[in-house]
């Protein structure tokens, strides 16, 4: 294979968490005044940290958002998480054979770690990443779509970025994963394929990422 390491984006390519995150963050929007339908937040925060969702709050409507919103909107997101959360379907299987192939893989993403946790325990992905293979815009001064996450993850596995391919399903991800200067495969099961622009590769079944990586090694 080309590449030395794969980067799994987590929200949507894990784990089916872009569902839930954004019907309860669209609903908490327009519950403080802020009306924004689901689509809108798929469009507008779908890969991105949390301090984008203030700042373009801020900027559109001159409000900050009150300081414990991101407080409760996680603690919603986790109780929701706990009722219905799954793992991507096809994602174990990816993960099988990655870990038989001997294919060093990592997860970089906008979540917070508590985030990516909590999603992993429920789903039973904690069982394929441990702590060193887990990073999260907490780690670095900014997130998607500066390349900060992506080049900091490949730094700490000891991969050149060159050799890295990261599999996002964001335009904000995409967008960071070019500007890190890794090759990137955009995943569409729920993201337009013309709003990935930039992917080396577009599929949109999790169970064709192991083909995709051995025609092109």
């Amino acid at each position: 294979m080309r590449y030395d390491l794969v980067i799994f984006d987590n929200d949507g390519v894990l784990v089916d968490s872009e569902p839930i995150s954004n019907t309860l963050l669209s609903g908490y929007l327009a519950e403080l005044g802020h009306p924004t339908s689901y689509e809108e937040s798929l469009r507008d925060y779908m890969g991105a940290a949390m301090h984008r969702v203030h700042d373009v709050v801020l900027e559109r409507t001159g409000q900050r958002l009150p300081e414990d919103f991101d407080a409760v909107f996680h603690a919603r997101v986790f109780a929701a998480f706990e009722r219905e959360l799954e793992p991507v379907d096809g994602v174990v299987e990816v993960l099988e054979r990655l870990t038989a192939g001997g294919v060093p893989y990592c997860v970089a993403s906008s979540g917070s770690h508590e985030r990516i946790r909590v999603g992993h325990r429920k789903t039973g992905l904690d069982k394929w990443f441990a702590d060193e293979r887990i990073f999260s815009s907490q780690d670095v001064g900014r997130g998607k779509p500066a390349p900060d996450l992506f080049l900091y993850a490949a730094e700490r596995m000891g991969v050149p970025p060159e050799k890295c391919l990261v599999v996002e399903d964001s335009p904000l991800g995409v967008r960071a994963a070019v500007a890190a200067g890794m090759d990137v495969y955009g995943f569409t099961a729920m993201t337009p394929a013309d709003r990935l622009a930039g992917s080396r590769e577009l599929f949109d079944d999790m169970r064709e990422l192991p083909r995709l990586l051995a025609r092109i090694g």
